[in-house]
């Protein structure tokens, strides 16, 4: 969707606000703050109303916020004594007064992928089983149970994916809409499919209550609600019956294997603990996170040894640290999360985000060739996963093959347009376009990577090696700059030492960014 005021464009899909041709640069939160204004612009947003939709209901002190409002304002070319398009209403909050015309653009143009350059995305009318799980609402009226109403969306996310021919958006895009204002017909076209499935889930002691129902984005009719109440503990069971009847609603079939979960649910208590680590993830891949996550992610298994999702969860944890240069112990971690993967897929064999990870972990250890393998049998086991699209393509340029790493980055944006690990997706097909020599598109991949996630330090100095290399030295040090504050132990030796691959045309690309790097003064070693 686009916003036209005055003489600027806010496009909500690019996530861009531009003044004619120019693009006006605008900070993550100022740019929701000034969509949510614009959006509402026919009413008056109090303070509570922008902390709850921008900031989620977190604490945000009234300097914080006047800061991003005063952004705003300087971004549209308003100030706070003339107010010609924002008008602050004393004690009762904030106005968009601008006169304000929408228009849409083809689906195959929207979001992320319309910025990789992607040719032939989305179709104009949505496939016939294509669907979104909405954030569960939490009726617990206790905060602390928000982990757990998300970890059951996305394992029924999970399990929809499972129904054959089916088209599922993924999580961490769908939960971009978690407590915003619900319009059936914009989402539909937003991430172009025919489903909703939105619900609310009550938690009682040791009894569940799920509110379920199935909507048509394009007529907003209802298709179908249904109404559980369980003990926790047959949590698994209640969201197999779930899935059976929606696919019974979709006239569709469940795929044979996952027709049934196995007999065997884990312990409840150690389903909690993986719901809660599963959550720390989400917030995001920072070493804090990371070391909170497999701490319950340990505890959980402490609880349940056969808790597999807790299992490839350690995993995930081990390869993100030991991937990520955050550990000096690289070695000893990807050797951890390689157990760990193989203890799970031999007690589930046809656990599709085992594969995954696996796939993720051969690629980055001089494997590429077996981790495609892995990435293919978990779209075999889950055609939704997009996950999977991205490490092929990561494992294409680090075969020397970069030429068709952006059609795989493609792919995974198209099944999850808005997903928390974009900045990786971005990462990765930036390196592609740097091996090709195309530096000035690698600088725009990893500015991007940069505006989806800041606090990934690798990605401030591939970019300031590309950006040395164009000449622009002192953008390249100041990326240095704000680098080395993320990661200050980072040298180019250390970076030389995690090479992921010895494909000549992989380490040719290497020799560059060394130069490149050193051109931008990062310290040798």
């Amino acid at each position: 969707m686009r916003y036209l005021f005055e003489e600027y464009v806010l496009d909500a899909d690019r996530r861009e606000l531009r003044r004619g041709a120019e693009v006006i640069p605008v900070a993550p939160q100022a740019f929701d703050l000034l969509h949510y204004l614009i959006c509402n612009r026919d009413q008056v947003v109090s303070k509570d109303d922008l902390i709850k939709a921008i900031w989620n209901g977190r604490a945000v002190s009234d300097a914080a916020l006047t800061t991003r409002i005063n952004a705003v304002r300087s971004a549209v070319g308003d100030t706070g004594d003339i107010q010609r398009l924002i008008k602050t209403l004393p004690r009762k909050g904030l106005h968009f007064i601008g006169t304000v015309q929408e228009t849409e653009e083809p689906a195959s143009r929207s979001g992320i992928l319309s910025r990789l350059g992607t040719k032939g995305a989305t179709s104009a009318s949505p496939p016939r089983l294509s669907i979104v799980v909405l954030p569960f609402a939490n009726l617990s009226g206790d905060p602390e149970q928000d982990y757990f109403v998300d970890g059951v969306a996305e394992s029924l996310t999970t399990d929809l994916s499972r129904i054959s021919g089916s088209f599922v958006i993924g999580r961490h895009t769908a939960f971009t809409y978690k407590d915003k204002k619900i319009d059936l017909k914009r989402i539909g076209r937003e991430l172009n499919v025919r489903y909703l499935l939105e619900g609310s889930l009550q938690r009682s002691g040791d009894r569940l209550r799920v509110n379920v129902q199935l909507l048509d984005t394009e007529t907003c009719a209802h298709l179908w609600a249904d109404r559980f109440d369980k003990l926790v503990a047959d949590l698994f069971d209640m969201q197999d019956e779930i899935i059976s009847r929606l696919a019974n609603a979709l006239e569709a079939q469940l795929t044979e294997q996952e027709a049934r979960r196995s007999a065997r649910s884990p312990n409840p208590n150690s389903m909690d603990l993986r719901f809660q680590a599963t959550a720390l993830l989400h917030k995001g891949r920072t070493p804090e996170y990371l070391g909170k996550a497999r701490d319950l992610f340990q505890r959980a298994l402490a609880l349940d040894p056969e808790n597999t999702a807790a299992m490839v969860g350690t995993a995930i944890v081990d390869l993100s640290l030991g991937s990520g240069l955050y550990s000096s112990d690289r070695t000893a971690r990807l050797t951890m999360a390689e157990g760990a993967l193989v203890k799970a897929l031999s007690q589930a064999p046809n656990y599709a985000l085992a594969h995954l990870v696996l796939g993720d972990l051969l690629i980055l250890t001089y494997r590429a060739p077996q981790g495609i393998a892995e990435c293919e049998r978990a779209l075999d086991l889950d055609p939704n996963l997009a996950g999977a699209h991205a490490q092929i393509g990561a494992a294409k340029f680090l075969t020397g093959r970069a030429l068709e790493t952006e059609a795989h980055m493609n792919e995974a944006f198209r099944l999850s347009p808005r997903d928390i690990l974009a900045y990786r997706w971005l990462l990765y097909a930036g390196a592609a376009k740097f091996q090709l020599s195309a530096d000035k598109e690698a600088v725009d991949r990893w500015q991007r990577s940069l505006e989806a996630n800041r606090n990934y330090p690798i990605t401030h100095f591939l970019l300031a090696a590309s950006l040395a290399l164009l000449g622009s030295t002192d953008q390249a040090k100041a990326a240095v700059k704000a680098g080395l504050t993320l990661d200050p132990n980072f040298s180019i030796l250390r970076f030389r030492n995690g090479a992921l691959s010895d494909h000549p045309t992989y380490l040719a690309m290497r020799e560059r960014m060394y130069r490149g790097l050193r051109l931008a003064g990062v310290p040798e070693g």
